[in-house]
Parts: C-alpha cells; sequence; structure tokens
C-alpha cells in the first residue's frame, strides 16, 4: 500500500469529527454508569430509540431533526426518572446483587426497545432529511460532511453545558459526590436517591439529542444499538468513569485512531478499534485516561 500524508490528514480530520459524534452518544452513559455506576447497557437501545423518535417528527411534521432531538429531552427525562425509579426499587433498594440483577434488567429492556421498534417501524432502515444532510464543506480537495460538522458542534456544546453543571451547580456537585460517598451526602441534607433519579434523568434526556445525531450522521436501524455498545462503553471507560472532558478526549483518541484503521487497513478492522483500545488501557491503566 503507498503511504501519503496527504491522505493521513485527512483521516485525521475526518476522525476528529467522528470522535466528536462517538462523544456525543457517549456522554449519557458516561453521567449514568461513570457517576451513578447503574449498569446501563440499554444506553444504546435508548440511543436509537431517540433517533426512530427524532424520525417521526421530522417525518410526519417535517421538524428539523436538531429541534426534534430538543424537543424529546423533556420526554426522555421523564422516561429515565421512571426507569431509575423501577431500578432502585427492584435492585438498589434490596441491596445485594444489585448491579448483576441491574445487568440483566438493562438487557431485556435493550432487547424489548428492539422488539418495538421492529413491530412499529419494521427492519428497514430510516433516515432524517434536512438541507445540512448529504451536503459537504469543501475545503480544497477536502469535503467535510455538514453532517458531521453538526455532530462536532454539538459533541462540544454538550460537553461544555455538562461541565459546567457538573462543576457550579449543587445539584451537579451532589451527582458527582453520591458516587463517592452517600452518607456524607446525606449530612449535607440532600436525598442520594433524589439525586440519582435526576441524575438518570439527564442521562436519559441527553440520549434524545444524541439519538438525533445518530439519525443526522447515518440511517438507523432497530439492531443498530448492538455496533454501538462497544463503542460508547470504550469511550466511558478510557475517559474514566464520570469524566465529562474526558469523554470527549476519549471519543477523539477512538476516532481518529479508527478512522486512521479504516484508511490503512480496510473497514473490516474498524469494529475491533474500540475493543483493541479498551483492553490495551485496562493493562496499563485501568482508571482511565482521567481517572484518578
Amino acid at each position: 500500500m503507498i503511504f501519503s500524508f496527504d491522505l493521513l490528514f485527512e483521516a485525521i480530520l475526518f476522525g476528529i469529527l467522528l470522535g466528536c459524534f462517538y462523544a456525543a452518544v457517549s456522554l449519557g452513559l458516561s453521567v449514568a454508569f461513570g457517576l451513578l455506576d447503574v449498569p446501563y447497557v440499554a444506553h444504546p437501545a435508548v440511543l436509537i430509540l431517540g433517533s426512530y423518535g427524532t424520525f417521526w417528527l421530522n417525518d410526519h411534521l417535517g421538524i428539523d431533526p436538531l429541534l426534534s432531538g430538543i424537543m424529546l429531552m423533556p420526554v426522555f427525562y421523564a422516561l429515565g426518572v421512571m426507569l431509575y425509579r423501577f431500578y432502585h426499587a427492584s435492585f438498589e433498594s434490596r441491596g445485594g446483587d444489585a448491579s448483576v440483577n441491574g445487568l440483566a434488567f438493562f438487557f431485556g429492556l435493550a432487547f424489548i426497545i428492539e422488539v418495538l421498534l421492529i413491530i412499529v417501524f419494521g427492519v428497514d432502515q430510516r433516515s432524517a432529511h434536512a438541507d445540512y444532510i448529504g451536503e459537504s464543506l469543501e475545503i480544497g480537495e477536502i469535503r467535510l460532511p455538514y453532517r458531521l460538522l453538526v455532530a462536532f458542534g454539538v459533541a462540544l456544546l454538550l460537553t461544555y453545558v455538562l461541565t459546567l453543571f457538573f462543576s457550579k451547580t449543587f445539584v451537579g456537585r451532589a451527582i458527582k459526590a453520591v458516587g463517592q460517598d452517600e452518607m456524607a451526602l446525606r449530612l449535607m441534607g440532600a436525598n442520594p436517591t433524589q439525586i440519582k433519579q435526576m441524575a438518570f434523568g439527564i442521562a436519559t434526556a441527553v440520549n434524545a439529542l444524541a439519538g438525533a445525531m445518530l439519525i443526522i450522521v447515518s440511517p438507523v436501524e432497530p439492531s443498530m444499538d448492538r455496533i454501538y455498545i462497544g463503542r460508547t462503553f470504550c469511550v466511558v471507560v478510557l475517559a474514566g468513569l464520570g469524566s465529562m472532558s474526558g469523554t470527549l478526549v476519549a471519543g477523539l483518541l477512538l476516532g481518529i485512531v479508527e478512522s486512521i484503521v479504516l484508511t490503512l487497513f480496510g473497514a473490516s478492522w474498524a469494529p475491533a478499534v474500540a475493543f483493541g483500545m479498551l483492553l490495551i488501557l485496562l493493562g496499563l491503566r485501568p482508571q482511565g485516561l482521567f481517572g484518578r
């Protein structure tokens, strides 16, 4: 194979855009799994649910996909609150193997969501329509898809907003604290269960906008959650559990490496990149890049 620095530069540039997209779809999992220690393996399925909600609003009402994702956020927040209430009442409040039983619960939830999407929408791929989908920004001989530029901007904005929220507000600091020391949080006058409930609602609401990003970037189908379960967990673990800025950096790292591998070795190797990076990091730095 002939090595080209121009080809490598394009791969890195595309990887940066792709990496920001990976960060955007992983932020909700970073909150639920990284901060709350909830085994939220249904995260990619809820992400796909957000994509189909965006598709329905776009297809039936003609609403822009970005606006659709924002409109769905309150609905997904309520969904997240209800999910956590059930999880807490059924598993956490009883102690014991809450994580193991919760893992089975969320796997079952992911399967139910996939089956319901197939029943309602079928197995065909669905896509959204907007002026910026399918168009590209041309810089010399380089073409940057607007759909990835949109995901890039949303990922940066989401990361900035969540970082400010968790560092500057009482609720945000309480969410970071609840995963470290619930007893100390009680002494500060906060209810850990209510804090976790709010945090899980936020994690699920972020998924609504991330799902809109997903259908902007590419068509979706009900079983696509299986593709993203490895990538999202890889980004969260690479970042260090619960780090918002780390999630962005880890997403960029995964996107760049995957893009380079895709360019140099072909598409068949790209799916193995996330798991390979995850295994290497767990061996060298188990706490993640930004973990303590």
